[in-house]
């Protein structure tokens, strides 16, 4: 390797160094702003404000980590200058990738686990290169690689990921005995001494992280707070509780969101100390590394012993790389992605889920319900009175119900914030590797198990978001080892060349990511239409009903155009494109439903009367949705496994009974949406048209069947789709009549 090509692979890194931090600030944001972002803790640009100021502090303290990319995976006296540029390219453009992918899926990772296995994996592809050209050499892969390092990080994944859900398990059960959901009034009594506890975990919390690598703390200050630790905690406890109890008497303040606040700060800062080697540690390294070989006289053959040696970042940088975090935390989208997946497996309601269920989480669900039916009959009848009372969810009031609700209370937001300063404090002090993403996800998803957030309706589907969620935990390790070992061989073997063609290759990912959260975006926002905006005047609620059943045609009547000219190509792509749409689909009728419910519970408590025909509506929209996926399903599988193609004949009547079919869909669609008198009469005689014209299509088919001329799999096609678009067509016109009884058109569909 050339000294010219150094000096690009050393532009390189500090220009990925802001890549990195980039997709690092948005992995790791759900660390710090799930708690005050789920329990509405304050306005939304306050929690922001509150979460920077904790990274541009946090930033100061991150000076002793920088050492871990210099000389925490591997020793640096084996290998020279252009050798480390190699691995530290590898592990950047790695790191960019991995940690982009897991953002647009919405997927918090750990920065400090994909960055230690980078730097494993590309290290390891070095030495193994070294060892390989010097046959005569004593020197072992075990002798280039620091494993006791790995083996200790794997260690404390698998240690803290236990500890820290049963930790915020316990802590929030014995919180919610204390204080229930009706905590309002408790908190007066005493919830000083609670709150002291909590900020004492958070405050202490905030010393050790920040001591142990600030750069404006001598060893002695160090070492005295360390030292002097319990005093310092006992200090905090009673000035933390004296004052909240001041705000509690005489200025009616709800501490628990100051606490909230508070803790927020800390994890921000504890953050951006912990995690800033994560994105700049590698740079600055790489950037080392070459200054201390230009220095040397001989650049390219010298060792780098220097590496060693403990350096101090400076200041400046520190600032710079805190600017960008904060930029990237205001503006990213995909920031706003990876929190909502942690608040929605968190959230205390049932509401649309991102997972589906599989086997091993119904397996865990029914294993933990045994579990908890044994309890139950163990424990005496009178303390199961007693804990299923403290532990009744509050009802809704009418306030509650105008306003949209938070996903969990500040009691479960303030434990969230406590339990994970406090183990991770604890940890920090005892020198054990773990990471804050792991911590700060397991309390929070150990608080809502016991807080019954994953009760009967919405357990497996949690479950199978935790498991989604740690499985992408341990794939991180692996992919991001195996990626990075390659890229360190091609950048070794092919250097410019190499460059050229990994960078083109990671434009090439990101641009394909960006595209894929674009669409999840636009589905997002598709979603967003069908919300019930106001739930309490029933005709407005019954308008709005209908403006979604509108939205929900569309959609259904141009995914079927689509999907019926795929099957007539055989084009599966576009056929499997429609049937990932189904899922869309049926979210969509799922909240129709459940917006219907949440009106018809709430006129059941104040007296109303609701027509029969409203309570319909579940009962057409879900077999039209039924009918929907079964046609585009089995058009896309009759395709995908390779059968024989629709006779012309049959792609003909099927065409006519789709602008048949297609055209009742748009006529009550229209009548939805402008809340307007159509033909009634006219859908009612298509509706008949569409049945006689199935009538004689099908019995053109049975002699297409005595003649052998339509398969036995073509005829299964044939008489499913004619019969579901009948089945469809009767829903729409049962729906348009139920849409002119509510809004009393006189007018009857029969």
């Amino acid at each position: 390797m050339s000294l010219e090509l150094c000096y690009i692979i050393v532009g390189v890194l500090i220009l990925f160094a802001i890549f990195d931090l980039v997709v690092g600030v948005t992995n790791d944001a759900v660390n710090f702003l799930n708690s005050s972002i789920g329990s509405k803790a304050a306005p939304f640009y306050i929690i922001m404000i509150v979460a920077s100021l904790g990274i541009l502090a946090g930033v100061t303290f991150s000076g002793g980590m920088m050492e871990v990319a210099r000389k925490g995976i591997f020793h640096p006296q084996f290998f020279t200058m252009p050798e480390l540029l190699t691995i530290f390219l590898a592990v950047m453009v790695t790191d960019i990738l991995l940690l982009d992918l897991f953002n647009t899926h919405g997927l918090p990772t750990s920065t400090t686990v994909s960055i230690v296995f980078e730097l494993l994996g590309a290290a390891v592809a070095v030495s193994l290169i070294k060892i390989m050209a010097a046959t005569d050499s004593a020197i072992q892969l075990w002798d280039y690689i620091n494993t006791a390092k790995a083996i200790a990080i794997v260690g404390g994944i698998l240690l803290s990921i236990v500890v820290a859900f049963f930790s915020g398990a316990i802590v929030q059960f014995i919180s919610r005995l204390i204080f229930t959901f009706d905590y309002q009034n408790r908190i007066k009594k005493y919830g000083a001494l609670w709150g002291g506890m909590a900020l004492t975990a958070i405050t202490f919390f905030i010393l050790v992280k920040g001591a142990k690598g600030a750069t404006f703390m001598d060893e002695q200050t160090v070492e005295w707070i360390k030292n002097h630790s319990y005093m310092m905690m006992a200090m905090i406890f009673v000035v933390s509780a004296t004052l909240l109890q001041l705000l509690i008497s005489l200025f009616k303040i709800n501490i628990l969101k100051p606490i909230v606040l508070i803790g927020t700060f800390a994890l921000a800062m504890a953050f951006a100390a912990n995690d800033l080697v994560n994105f700049i540690g590698v740079p600055l390294a790489g950037l080392n590394a070459f200054q201390n070989a230009l220095l040397s006289g001989d650049p390219l053959t010298v060792t780098m012993t220097a590496l060693s040696k403990k350096v101090h970042p400076q200041t400046f940088i520190m600032l710079i790389s805190g600017a960008v975090m904060v930029i990237t935390l205001w503006v990213s989208k995909k920031a706003r992605t990876v929190t909502e997946t942690e608040i929605r497996l968190g959230q205390q309601d049932e509401g649309t889920e991102k997972f589906e269920s599989i086997w091993l989480s119904r397996k865990i669900v029914n294993l933990f319900d045994t579990l908890f039916g044994i309890a139950k009959n163990i424990a005496p009848a009178p303390l199961r009175e007693i804990i299923a009372r403290r532990l009744e969810p509050v009802a809704e009031t009418r306030k509650t119900q105008r306003t949209e609700k938070p996903s969990f209370d500040l009691i479960r937001a303030s434990v969230n914030l406590m339990v994970a300063s406090a183990v991770v404090s604890f940890a920090t002090s005892h020198k054990l590797p773990l990471s804050t993403t792991y911590v700060t996800f397991m309390v929070a998803m150990g608080s809502s198990f016991s807080d019954q957030a994953w009760g009967r309706e919405s357990a497996v589907y949690r479950v199978t978001g935790v498991l989604t969620v740690i499985g992408g935990w341990f794939m991180t390790a692996f992919i991001a080892f195996v990626i990075s070992f390659i890229f360190a061989n091609i950048l070794f073997y092919l250097q410019l060349p190499g460059i050229i063609l990994i960078a083109c290759f990671a434009g090439y990912m990101i641009w394909k990511n960006h595209q894929k959260h674009k669409g999840q975006q636009e589905n997002k926002d598709k979603i967003l239409i069908y919300n019930l905006h106001n739930v309490q005047n029933f005709q407005e609620s019954m308008a709005q009903t209908f403006d979604h059943l509108a939205y929900l045609l569309k959609d259904i009547r141009e995914s079927l155009d689509i999907a019926f000219e795929a099957l007539f190509k055989e084009d599966l792509y576009t056929l499997r494109t429609q049937r990932m749409h189904t899922k869309h689909i049926q979210n969509s009728t799922n909240i129709i439903i459940a917006n219907i419910f949440k009106v018809l519970r709430l006129l059941s408590k104040e007296g109303g009367d609701v027509s029969y025909n409203y309570y319909q509506i579940i009962r057409r929209l879900q077999k039209l949705s039924d009918g929907y996926r079964d046609t585009v399903i089995r058009s896309s599988m009759h395709v995908s496994n390779r059968h024989s193609g629709l006779l012309d004949v049959q792609i003909a009547e099927i065409r006519e009974i789709k602008t048949v079919f297609l055209n009742i869909i748009s006529m009550v669609e229209a009548a939805f949406r402008d809340k307007q008198t159509i033909d009634c009469q006219g859908a009612v005689e298509q509706f008949h048209y569409l049945r006689e014209l199935v009538d004689d299509f099908n019995a053109n088919q049975i002699q297409r069947i005595r003649d052998d001329s339509s398969k036995t799999r073509l005829s299964i096609l044939f008489y499913a789709i004619s019969g579901n678009c009948v089945m469809m067509a009767k829903q729409n016109v049962k729906l348009l009549d139920i849409f002119n009884e509510s809004f009393k058109l006189n007018q009857k569909c029969s």
